[in-house]
């Protein structure tokens, strides 16, 4: 796992906010790049493993978590032996259990991804992340298929308490019904979009209410 910054403000004094961003997998942090907000913005991404330690977020009033499908369980799996630096968290499509037949993806087509992955079924899947066809992607097949293995062998991840958990009506990743029986007396919205819900919205404050 990595962290890096995607926005930092310079040169005009530090923000006062910041948002960790634990993203999907194999989607990059392009997604997100039309939100709008004054705050500095911190992604995490690959969970193959999860050593990755946070920078130095002492100097922001507030800093919150925004964790969407692989991440949740990721980022869970990280904050267990961790001190919890956030105000709020936000989880997005996904689930503490991913692989799971009645909680995350089934077993059985967590399975099929895994053993089909080359450049077209990663085209496929896009298509089914954004509910449209997307333009050719590059993919390290031999990298993404070992970080599926690792979400896969990590297995449930322990319990958090999140603020808000986005589930969308329309995602083919996650089954809509699993997430709802995964978040079950949660605070939970649903939205009508795909699995990456991100154009509907325009801001990170949106995205956090």
């Amino acid at each position: 796992m990595e962290f890096r910054w995607l926005k930092q403000a310079q040169g005009h004094g530090p923000a006062t906010e910041a948002i960790v961003v634990f993203g999907g997998w194999a989607i990059g942090p392009q997604v997100f790049a039309h939100l709008a907000g004054p705050q500095d913005i911190l992604f995490a991404s690959d969970y193959t493993a999860l050593e990755a330690e946070l920078p130095d977020l002492s100097a922001y009033d507030s800093v919150a978590l925004v964790a969407w499908s692989f991440g949740v369980a990721a980022y869970a799996h990280w904050q267990q032996s961790r001190p919890d630096p956030f105000a709020r968290k936000v989880a997005v499509n996904g689930s503490l259990s991913p692989v799971s037949r009645n909680t995350g993806i089934p077993p059985a087509i967590f399975r099929r991804t895994v053993e089909t992955l080359d450049a077209a079924s990663f085209q496929q899947f896009l298509t089914r992340v954004f509910g449209a066809p997307q333009p050719d992607q590059p993919l390290d097949v031999t990298a993404r298929r070992a970080e599926l293995l690792a979400v896969e062998a990590r297995g449930d991840a322990p319990h958090v308490a999140f603020d808000r958990v986005w589930i969308s009506s329309a995602d083919k990743i996650f089954p809509p019904a699993n997430l709802a029986r995964a978040w079950e007396g949660q605070p939970v919205r649903s939205i009508d979009a795909p699995h990456a819900p991100f154009d509907w919205f325009s801001s990170w404050e949106a995205l956090l209410q």
